[in-house]
């Protein structure tokens, strides 16, 4: 996949050289953000692996976020680089070759079919491949929107054409923008995660035998694929004395992880008491 698409980008490049369409240079780099984003993803799975620290007690698992960042900044330069330079072409447009634009639209959309092709059957079992073959289908139909304006040039003369292609190309890349930078904003302001519910969480706990109370709810990520959560839990009195507590502890992180599919959950059980004690920005 990351061979196929460096060769498309190669190709789109010339090709933008050679023939002076907005429409191919914006697709390349449509295509140059799914290779950084590989290339980011493979470095980051890569030092996700180095073992946690004493100094890093996480290791590397926020790598991932960090490389996910620099992809949405390398995106957004690029996307309003295309739509700022689009608009300006459509009231100035410069001249294109109509038929350089469709030889290398040609080979972009072919690489492309490579890869929808290695993709598809694959793509049900995993959510990454899932991914990565939308993505895909957006490159293809970005080569498909600059062989139309191709075709448009080429029999009408209207040399707009190639600005209005890369506006739609420009399109797809924002939103991709916007969603990423969303994502890992999230996870680096500690954000609850979309799809954790505490209210729902703060209930469950509730419910549990001997439990009174929860306060201290907190649930982040520390990368895609890590939520975690803490929690101060009121108890009976009677759990600190009756060995009860191994057995509270079991029962709620098994809930946490079966229910809301988190295992890494931190809980610290108190007597109602205790909150006589709590600092004032505990709630």
């Amino acid at each position: 996949m990351l061979a196929i698409s460096a060769t498309i980008l190669i190709v789109e490049v010339v090709g933008a050289a050679v023939s002076g369409s907005l429409a191919l240079l914006a697709d390349a780099g449509h295509m140059l953000t799914d290779i950084f984003g590989l290339t980011l993803a493979l470095a980051a799975a890569v030092l996700a692996r180095r073992p946690a620290t004493p100094a890093r007690t996480w290791g590397f698992l926020r790598a991932e976020v960090l490389a996910a960042a620099g992809q949405a900044a390398v995106l957004l330069a690029v996307g309003c680089f295309v739509i700022f330079e689009a608009v300006r072409r459509l009231f100035d447009p410069p001249e294109v070759v109509s038929s350089a634009m469709i030889v290398f639209g040609l080979v972009g959309l072919a690489g492309n079919c490579v890869s929808i092709a290695l993709l598809l059957r694959t793509r049900a079992h995993d959510l990454n491949i899932r991914a990565a073959f939308l993505e895909v289908v957006n490159d293809a139909i970005g080569s498909v929107a600059v062989l139309l304006a191709a075709a448009v040039i080429a029999i009408t003369g209207w040399q707009q054409a190639d600005a209005i292609a890369s506006l739609l190309i420009g399109g797809l890349i924002l939103p991709r923008t916007w969603r990423l930078l969303r994502e890992t904003v999230d996870v680096l302001l500690e954000a609850t995660p979309r799809d954790l519910d505490l209210t729902e969480v703060r209930e469950h706990i509730r419910a549990v035998g001997h439990v009174h109370d929860v306060h201290d709810l907190h649930a982040s990520r520390v990368s895609s694929h890590l939520p975690v959560l803490t929690a101060h839990v009121v108890v009976d009195d009677s759990c600190f004395h009756d060995a009860h507590l191994p057995e509270l502890l079991d029962q709620l992180q098994q809930c946490l992880a079966d229910d809301f599919d988190v295992e890494h959950s931190t809980l610290q059980f108190e007597r109602a008491a205790h909150a006589d004690h709590e600092h004032p920005t505990h709630a």
